[in-house]
């Protein structure tokens, strides 16, 4: 019995009724383009509708996710995956939820207690520690040590908007390494996977920030398939898992290599092509365009011919309807609406294929041909356009070919080119181009203002030599690129977050003043690239830290931003280094 029979007939013995996974695709939310979560659909009901099959659910949920798609490739991250959940509205609470997790996980999946950790809400000046569930945990035998109490970014869900229900979750790792587990928990080594995670929805979040307790309490739990199959079959990879397996096994007949050396393109490969059936397989029938769901199918579609190049895969051949078909085969007996699909699903993908082949072979020689020619590591906004323009190579795949030699994209450039271009050709189209970087919600301004900050205390820990090579902004979190030869120290981390956090809670004024771009640049204002600004430039001062020529958003005092964490410091290219960063504003 697979993982998904096994937590639902697991369920449905403690009372839960099975309820079927919504379409990937949202009903009646033009919100977000995808179900990203097992719990989206369910917003309604936890918010106090009633739901017709009672108030104790469990279910698998298909999700689609593209915020991350750059991490795809590693051994981790996916872009379609499935959720299982189990739900009580207004039903049992901590005990039974942490207690039947536990039970799932150590009986019926029969995981060793030495393998798993725990996280609980470790409280704040509003929110009392959860002690109930720790106090749970260690009476089910998780060592103390092996329970972490973090903060509101690690173990506090919602609301799902501004106001609702809210409150502190419980997580669940495990210890995936061929290693002997550690004694204690620690959250910064990634050998501990996130599992499983337990939401208890016991506060009501108002329009004033403030929270009163729910009369009638939820629970919203998750669990990854992928993530978990790879746990039991004692597999460190989940493309190495059986639900990988048989599109791996392919890829490399098709491609005549092997796995071991060829990880990344295989991975994104299978990963994608996952996704892509889903999403084209819904009764919706999507078709590939250059907007909303059929702009993220086309850019995946994509995605897999240009990794199938690199693996010399013939781009003439069928390859794509083949894993396609594993893919079908694979999931219909769960999704029926695959099935019904089918011709769907082979017809895009075979019309998509003829059509970015015959561009992509004469695109990728005159990026060769072009980098060949640069001075430096910097690809001007105007060949990132032509290859846009005359051979249909989106931005993306530009950046990520850059990236993968070292080289750096002038995207700002780019989007005012292509902005420039549409302005000329736009036949009554009302289709709007988005870049990844613009926002003017309340949270995007506040991570703009602290990228400005991040960037000050890069030059003051490791030099004036640092320089911004890129960010990228969402409501959630920052992500900065910058030039360093080396990884930081935990010390350089710690006092770049350190004197950011100072410059926050100092409450510096952020001002702004419109000069020449001469006049700029001799006061030694900072920009990323100084061609792409006219000769009348606005520069941003924060107070007397940080100059920076800049469009906005940004807030007006710097006190206004919460408190700065950095979450991860890695490689991004040759000499570049990526941080991101989140916002505590609670």
């Amino acid at each position: 019995m697979n993982l998904k029979d096994q937590y639902i007939n697991f369920f449905q013995s403690k009372g839960h009724a099975v309820i079927p996974s919504a379409p990937v695709i949202p009903e009646n939310d033009p919100t977000v383009l995808f179900n990203t979560a097992g719990m989206q659909p369910l917003v309604p009901y936890l918010k106090g509708e009633v739901h017709p099959l009672g108030n104790r659910l469990c279910d698998f949920q298909k999700c689609v996710r593209t915020n991350d798609l750059d991490e795809v490739g590693d051994t981790t991250h996916h872009t379609f995956f499935e959720m299982l959940g189990n739900w009580s509205l207004g039903d049992y609470f901590k005990q039974e939820s942490i207690t039947w997790s536990f039970e799932f996980l150590t009986k019926s999946l029969q995981i060793p207690i030495d393998r798993l950790a725990v996280t609980v809400f470790a409280g704040n000046d509003v929110v009392p520690q959860d002690t109930e569930s720790a106090d749970i945990w260690t009476k089910l035998g998780i060592p103390v040590t092996r329970i972490r109490y973090l903060g509101v970014s690690d173990n506090w869900w919602g609301p799902a908007g501004e106001t609702g229900p809210c409150g502190p979750d419980t997580e669940i790792f495990y210890w995936r390494d061929d290693s002997t587990p550690p004694t204690e928990y620690d959250p910064s080594d990634e050998r501990w996977v996130e599992i499983w995670n337990n939401v208890f929805m016991q506060y009501e979040k108002h329009a004033d920030g403030s929270l009163t307790p729910l009369t009638k309490k939820n629970v919203d739990t998750g669990m990854g398939v992928e993530r978990v199959t790879a746990v039991l079959e004692g597999v460190n990879d989940n493309y190495q898992s059986s639900l990988f397996r048989p599109l791996i096994t392919k890829i490399e007949t098709l491609s005549g290599k092997n796995y071991q050396g060829h990880e990344k393109a295989m991975r994104i490969i299978a990963d994608h092509m996952r996704a892509i059936v889903m999403i084209a397989g819904e009764d919706t029938r999507i078709f590939p365009s250059n907007k909303d769901q059929g702009y993220i199918l086309r850019r995946l579609i994509r995605r897999v011919i240009r990794y199938a190049k690199g693996l010399e895969i013939e781009l003439n051949s069928d390859f794509m309807t083949v894993l396609a078909q594993l893919v079908i085969a694979d999931y219909r007996r769960y999704y029926p609406e695959l099935e019904r699909n089918q011709d769907h699903i082979l017809t895009i993908l075979a019309n998509e294929q003829k059509k970015f082949a015959r561009t992509i072979e004469k695109g990728l020689r005159e990026f060769d041909k072009m980098i060949g020619q640069l001075q430096n590591h910097n690809i001007p906004d105007a060949f990132a356009f032509k290859l846009y323009d005359t051979y249909g190579f989106p931005i993306e795949l530009t950046m990520e070919l850059a990236k993968e030699k070292g080289y750096h994209v002038d995207q700002a450039g780019f989007e005012t080119l292509f902005k420039a271009h549409q302005e000329k050709s736009r036949a009554g189209s009302s289709q709007k181009f988005k870049g990844g970087l613009a926002g003017d919600g309340a949270m995007e301004t506040k991570y703009h203002t602290a990228t400005h900050l991040l960037n000050a205390a890069l030059k003051v820990v490791l030099g004036s030599d640092v320089h911004q090579k890129g960010s990228n902004i969402t409501t959630e979190r920052l992500r900065f690129d910058f030039s360093c030869d080396h990884k930081l120290t935990p010390e350089e981390k710690t006092a770049v977050e350190s004197l950011v956090n100072d410059w926050i809670n100092a409450g510096l004024a952020v001002q702004t003043k419109t000069m020449s771009k001469a006049e700029a640049l001799q006061i030694g204002a900072e920009a990323m690239f100084i061609e792409k600004y006219p000769d009348i430039v606005t520069v941003y001062f924060i107070g007397d830290v940080s100059k920076e020529l800049c469009g906005g958003p940004h807030v007006k005092n710097t006190s206004e931003l919460g408190h700065f964490i950095i979450k991860k410091e890695e490689a991004s290219s040759a000499g570049v280094r990526r941080i991101k960063a989140i916002l505590e504003t609670e």
